[in-house]
């Protein structure tokens, strides 16, 4: 039995003042005019709220750029879903918050790059970013938000990390995400410059367990690794297909935010096929479902029902074929690659995010 997913990530434009070298947009930036409208979306999430879905992460890009996103955010209050807002924070203010508020937004993510301005504003390629941001974490506590602190390491900014705990308290967030940097789209083009050393990962590691020891009750801390460093792959999603789908800015209807990123896999869209449809019958969301597609060693691994054979994009990106083996996977023939991108690291420059 297919069961409901439990959120829907709405990517709802790539426009972004911000230019992350890491950022998990595709390389090929929607436009504008390619952008679901206002009644599209509403239409998307009234579907999600049926099909059974319990909240919606409304993202981008900056989710922010879109003027009608009052509207959208009313329009998943209606549907019955937690509405969470994924920003920059850069282009919150008092007045689009407020609104915002009174559409029925219950909840803000707001991501910072570093945890001082020189490096936070380097990394995200906007001078002037980082005050914005610690403005937009004052308003959304002035307004009596919950809000995450999201922060994205890597390489550049790994040696802040004590440093960025500290921020997330300062700036009243209840919940830390440190989510190291995941390799597909910009990020891979930047691997060399963002994929920390063995002796990085294990210093953050230590970092954050001393941190949530510290601060339990006051702060929760999530913490994502990078795959590079591993011996057993991660349920990516939790498994292909089984508890999340995104939705691109031009419709496409998606197992995962990066999916766009394999060649040559078509994905259905809204704009001809119902999401039940889509999450129930469609080729691209059964084609990696359960276990039934894996090739050896995944198939009657006692992990395969674990991992799901982790991460599709990440075998697509790293070996062409996304139905392989993901090679984060020790047991893969293609473990070593994953080393060796390790021992080339070290660049200094971005290819920033277009």
């Amino acid at each position: 039995m297919i069961e409901p997913p439990l959120a829907v990530l709405a990517e709802l434009t790539h426009r972004c003042p911000l230019r992350c070298p890491y950022c998990s947009n595709p390389v090929d930036l929607a436009k504008a005019s390619e952008e679901l409208t206002t009644g599209e979306w509403a239409a998307a999430l009234r579907e999600a709220g049926e099909l059974g879905c319990l909240q919606v992460h409304l993202s981008g890009g900056e989710p922010t750029a879109r003027r009608d996103l009052p509207e959208i955010v009313a329009a998943a209050r209606a549907a019955g879903l937690y509405t969470n807002l994924i920003t920059a924070g850069v282009t919150l203010d008092a007045p689009k918050l407020s609104q915002l508020i009174a559409a029925g937004l219950d909840h803000v993510q707001l991501s910072v790059q570093d945890a001082e301005t020189e490096g936070a504003e380097r990394i995200g390629g906007l001078r002037g970013a980082h005050a914005r941001k610690r403005e937009a974490a004052r308003l959304v506590k002035q307004f009596g938000l919950p809000l995450t602190i999201n922060a994205v390491v890597h390489r550049q900014n790994l040696h802040n990390l004590p440093a960025l705990v500290e921020l997330a308290l300062a700036w009243g967030a209840a919940r830390l995400e440190v989510a190291h940097v995941q390799y597909y789209g910009w990020a891979l083009a930047n691997r060399a410059a963002l994929l920390p050393t063995r002796a990085m990962l294990d210093a953050a590691t230590l970092v954050v367990g001393a941190a949530r020891e510290r601060l339990k009750g006051r702060l929760v801390i999530d913490y994502v690794v990078p795959d590079y460093h591993a011996v057993r792959p991660k349920a990516c999603m939790g498994g292909w297909g089984r508890r999340f789908l995104a939705i691109s800015p031009r419709g496409d209807i998606l197992p995962c935010h990066a999916a766009e990123s394999i060649e040559g896999m078509m994905f259905p869209n809204l704009r001809d096929t119902p999401l039940r449809d889509a999450w129930l019958d469609s080729e691209a969301f059964n084609r990696f479902r359960g276990t039934a597609w894996m090739p050896s060693p995944c198939r009657g691994c006692a992990h395969a029902e674990r991992d799901w054979g982790g991460c599709r994009c990440q075998a697509a990106a790293m070996l062409g074929d996304p139905a392989q083996t993901d090679p984060a996977c020790a047991l893969s023939p293609h473990h070593g690659l994953l080393r060796e991108a390790v021992q080339a690291a070290g660049a200094d420059g971005f290819a920033y995010r277009g």
